[in-house]
């Protein structure tokens, strides 16, 4: 998951992010900025059919003043500081900036376009500046600290204390301690850091539309259905080439269609595409871009006393030290890499019984995996997708699983804009029939959206105002031909069910402070509730509710269902050697300090040497993510896993020992999803995640149900 907009483009630097008291709620002029005013629509929901690409400039300069003018007036406040007068009043200010920024950085990251990029880039470094100004204050921090020293006789109950708490680390984790000098060395680096990553994320976008890989013949795509054929050949169309059929490249290492594709030579071709994109030279490469962030990120953290990037990053996170970090890859990288070796033997057999002629290369994994597979639990991925159309996966999958667990319902309307015509829209309404939220489902790849899944909040939920979310998910499937049904693969399935893990943890919020609400939590916490609603999607009750053939609608055969459940640990060498490489990279280039940093000339020569070190060299198992290409990373408009990619596997350990819990309690039950919205969905980090996790599952996590899951 992606996380929030301000958070978002300033990235891991303990930035400061505000919802803030209303701004102006009456009408205006016609011709005013739509974004000056609060969206009279349900909820706020965002004027989409107003906003212009013109109106976010003046809309953030007018942001920024009035942000900076209620903190000047918080600063220089004559009386005693109070929680009130400082920390709520902080808590209150900036509402246009919040407003403006959450819109603007969504629609940068689900429906970008040249006026909204070339913004971006003006307003990385002035946005940096801008929240530097305030963390610098001195005034300012001064009543922030005499209210932290005293935080133990104020009076206030615990989540203020907890705000109060967050507050002051917000703050010196961003510099408010430094000298007057290392302050200005300070905002010079997030100055170049967010500019650097702004145009990461450009340059990584631009290269999907050039790395696409194109095919002159109609039979060099064996393999695939007649309907993803000609999907091909209207992409290609819409590109500009009539007469041929594409590949667009995901943002991941793999690509889905290697699975299907019959030619070595085509398969070979697409997996050669993507693991030289943004490495080959030309207006997107990325390569200057990693080392600099890398040196920039290591001085960074050194000025204010860390000896990494990643000490600094994970001194703020439930892990709490590159040891600890280090030790969990240390476990599961050699269970992984021997997995993945018996698996690659495993397709080599297969190869050279078919006298193939080759040796197992990352272009065949994907598809001769399919073959051990069937050969195995005799089905394939292609027996699963006719029951897995979008719609049926959605309001019979993912909403009933919801509805089962927390009683919510969700009705879908058509009459509130949308910023694309596929985009869709849902009033979600709690057990006992109030509105709780506005969901938008934005599910289809576009050439001007970035890749992979993600949750956002166009407005969260706010205690001190009063407001609801409106929140959007969104997955990349590729977009089928007109008349087609959009049919899902098992991965996307579970995705979905993730993304709205998300979505319910921004949905239940129930909290008073917003810093501290919804999934305000820490990087590594913030991915361990969708990663429980993941089980969902296999749970017998609601997989036999959504899994119909879509054209006769006959419910999933028992016994596909039950091959299902016997492959679930299948290719998991693979899976988790992958993901760990992802891991060794990000690490390698946040653990190195700002002196060894000096000596690093190239990328790819780093990057090989962290694998070999860490024993994930395996070429036929590349990482998910290489360094030009890891926008998790090295990105700026998404949030930033810069020293963080680790939270994915911290948080399944969390998942995999809540699943146990819930499977201990009876599965699929509403008092279990009302305890766990009780425990964890609804509390935000009013309090330290792993005690939220503790009083939830009764014990703290065990790495243990992780790795028999994975079959390791």
């Amino acid at each position: 998951m992606y996380k929030k907009y301000l958070l978002a483009i300033l990235t891991a630097l303990a930035i400061f992010q505000v919802h803030a008291a209303p701004f102006h709620s009456q009408q205006t002029a016609a011709n005013e900025n739509p974004l000056f005013m609060e969206s009279t629509l349900p909820l706020h929901y965002p004027r989409f059919d107003l906003i212009k690409n013109s109106d976010f400039a003046p809309a953030f300069a007018k942001g920024m003043a009035e942000e900076l003018q209620e903190v000047e007036i918080i600063a220089n406040n004559p009386e005693k500081a109070t929680f009130e007068n400082t920390i709520v009043a902080l808590e209150k200010s900036g509402a246009l900036l919040t407003h403006v920024s959450a819109i603007f950085f969504n629609l940068n990251s689900a429906n970008t376009n040249p006026q909204i990029q070339k913004l971006m880039r003006e307003l990385a470094p002035k946005i940096a500046a801008h929240k530097d100004t305030i963390f610098f204050n001195s005034k300012l921090f001064a009543r922030i600290e005499t209210l932290y020293n005293a935080r133990n006789t104020l009076g206030i109950d615990a989540q203020a204390k907890r705000v109060l708490w967050r507050y002051y680390q917000d703050f010196v984790r961003a510099g408010a301690r430094l000298s007057i000098a290392d302050k200005a060395k300070l905002k010079a680096l997030n100055e170049e850091i967010v500019s650097l990553q702004t145009d990461f994320v450009q340059k990584n976008l631009n290269e999907v539309t050039a790395s696409s890989v194109y095919v002159d013949r109609r039979e060099d795509l064996a393999g695939l259905s007649d309907a993803e054929i000609d999907a091909a050949a209207m992409q290609a169309k819409a590109d500009g080439h009539p007469d041929k059929w594409v590949i667009h490249l995901q943002n991941t290492t793999n690509q889905a269609v290697l699975a299907k594709l019959i030619h070595h030579s085509i398969r070979q071709k697409i997996m050669d595409a993507s693991l030289r994109r943004s490495s080959h030279g030309g207006d997107n490469d990325t390569r200057i871009n990693v080392i600099t962030l890398a040196k920039k990120r290591a001085e960074y953290a050194k000025l204010l006393g860390y000896p990494s990037f990643a000490a600094y990053s994970l001194a703020d996170q439930t892990a709490g030290s590159v040891d600890v970090v280090n030790k969990m890859l240390g476990q599961l990288a050699p269970l992984a890499i021997a997995k993945a070796r018996s698996e690659a033997a495993e397709m080599q057999a297969i190869i050279d019984e078919e006298k193939g002629g080759f040796q197992l290369s990352a272009a065949d994994w994907a598809f001769y995996a399919e073959k051990v597979r069937k050969k195995r639990y005799d089905f394939d991925e292609s027996q699963l997708k006719p029951y897995f159309e979008l719609n049926h996966v959605l309001l019979d999958g993912v909403f009933f699983a919801a509805h089962k667990l927390y009683g919510i319902t969700l009705q879908e309307r058509h009459d509130l804009p949308v910023y694309e015509p596929t985009v869709r829209v849902f009033d979600v309404f709690d057990k006992d029939g109030s509105r709780l939220a506005i969901l938008i489902i934005d599910m289809y790849a576009r050439s001007n959206k970035k890749g992979g899944a993600w949750e956002a909040e166009y407005n969260a939920q706010n205690g001190l105002r009063g407001t609801q979310p409106v929140i959007a998910i969104h997955l990349n499937i590729p977009k089928v031909a007109p008349g087609q049904p959009t049919l899902l693969t098992h991965d996307e399935v579970r995705t979905a069910f993730h993304e709205f893990g998300h979505a319910l943890h921004s949905m239940f919020s129930h909290i008073k402070y917003p810093r501290i609400a919804s999934t305000n939590v820490p990087r590594d916490f913030v991915e361990y509730p969708s990663q429980i609603n993941e089980m969902w999607a296999s749970w017998p009750e609601v997989l036999q509710n959504y899994a119909h053939h879509y054209q006769t609608n006959a419910p999933i055969p028992k016994d596909l269902l039950e091959k299902i459940e016997a492959a679930n640990k299948f290719n998991q060498g693979y899976a988790t050697t992958e993901s760990i490489g992802a891991n060794v990279i990000d690490q390698a280039w946040h653990q190195i300090t700002a002196t060894e940093i000096s000596a690093v000339d190239d990328v790819l020569t780093f990057e090989a040497a962290a694998l070999q070190k860490a024993g994930v060299d395996f070429a036929p198992v590349p990482p998910r993510y290489r360094s030009t290409y890891f926008s998790h990373i090295f990105g700026g408009d998404l949030y930033n896993y810069a020293a963080g990619y680790y939270s994915y596997f911290w948080s399944e350990v969390l998942d995999a020992d809540s699943v146990k819990w819930f499977k201990a309690h009876g599965g699929l039950k509403r008092e279990n999803g009302d305890y766990f919205r009780a425990q964890v969905l609804s509390r935000g980090d009013s309090a330290d995640p792993l005690l939220l996790f503790r009083n939830f599952t009764g014990s703290y996590p065990d790495i243990g149900p992780l790795l028999q899951r994975r079959g390791l």
